[in-house]
């Protein structure tokens, strides 16, 4: 099964369409990058910007991104199960 990670921050102008696209699927995960958890996180995904969406196997292990941009609800059902 596959995961969702959304990484955002508050003044972010994309990140609340990138929160609604992911959002439509079950197994999402979204992170505040501006609060220490989020920023951990992303920097462990090597998020630099937002909106960044990035989608993991059940070990956590990166298997496709987009960062720095919203992807449609079909890119991301190509990759998530």
């Amino acid at each position: 099964m596959q995961y969702l990670k959304v990484f955002i921050k508050r003044d972010c102008q994309k990140c609340p369409a990138a929160k609604e696209v992911a959002g439509r699927f079950p197994q999402t995960e979204i992170f505040d990058v501006e609060e220490v958890d989020g920023l951990a996180e992303a920097a462990f995904y090597s998020v630099l910007c937002t909106p960044s969406i990035v989608v993991v196997d059940e070990e956590g292990m990166e298997l496709h991104a987009w960062r720095c941009t919203v992807p449609t609800t079909s890119e991301i059902a190509e990759w998530v199960n």
